[in-house]
């Protein structure tokens, strides 16, 4: 399943090492994903400080569209880590070993992981995140992003029916995490007050200020997560 591969470049934060290999990765699209010439042409033929920042706007700039894939079902829930766990023992167990620079549900290294699966294993495992890849292709789609042409090309290959457009009337209801004021209210500190004797009353007030860090993060409430995502 080299084109999951292929996908999983397309999608990884450019950095110099790909650039100076994007000839030989503008040849494995034109072999493996055909479809998604124009897509890699466009992307592959920028200077690569450009599109470092884009990569960074596009995926880094709020949770919307992060590639985290766990982000979207657990958001900051301790259920998070343990299904993290989980999928670190299932690459384990493949012979696939990780360094400390990705978490375990980082897209393209999920991609890279199916990649060496066979096919039916391969589908089954998109199959089972599709209505995550659904989610973040559909916010791609909203905001005019190619990168969503990469998600809906995943769920085709795996037979979902899912697509981008699938969550469009969800999506625009969705109030926007990446403009500079969503963003400012996020990490907005929370005016602390003491009072004498009431220690509890400012580490309430501290454990508040944490939560809403996260509450304006957008939340996938309709999604179908039955199938429980990768094991």
């Amino acid at each position: 399943m080299l084109m999951l591969k292929v996908i999983a470049l397309l999608l990884e934060y450019p950095d110099k090492a790909l650039w100076e290999d994007r000839d030989e990765l503008n040849a494995l699209v034109a072999q493996q994903a055909p479809q998604l010439q124009p897509f890699a042409g466009s992307w592959l033929s920028g200077e690569l400080l450009d599109r470092q920042a884009e990569w960074c706007e596009t995926f880094d700039r709020g949770c919307a569209t992060s590639l985290l894939l766990f982000e979207h079902v657990h958001g900051e829930s301790r259920d998070r880590g343990q299904a993290m766990v989980d999928l670190l023992a299932q690459y384990e167990q493949a012979g696939l070993f990780l360094d400390c620079r990705e978490l375990p549900d980082y897209l393209p290294l999920y991609l890279e992981y199916l990649s060496q699966q066979p096919e039916s294993a391969a589908r089954q495992g998109l199959q089972d995140v599709a209505p995550i890849l659904a989610l973040i292709g559909g916010r791609l789609q909203q905001r005019a992003s190619a990168f969503s042409q990469l998600f809906d090309t995943l769920l085709t290959w795996a037979g979902s029916p899912l697509r981008s457009s699938s969550v469009a009337g969800q999506v625009s209801k969705e109030p926007r995490d990446d403009t500079r004021q969503a963003l400012d209210a996020v990490w907005e500190e929370a005016q602390i007050k003491f009072i004498d004797d009431q220690a509890q009353a400012c580490d309430t007030s501290l454990e508040k200020a944490h939560q809403q860090r996260f509450q304006q993060q957008p939340i996938p409430q309709y999604l179908d997560l039955s199938a429980g995502g990768p094991k």
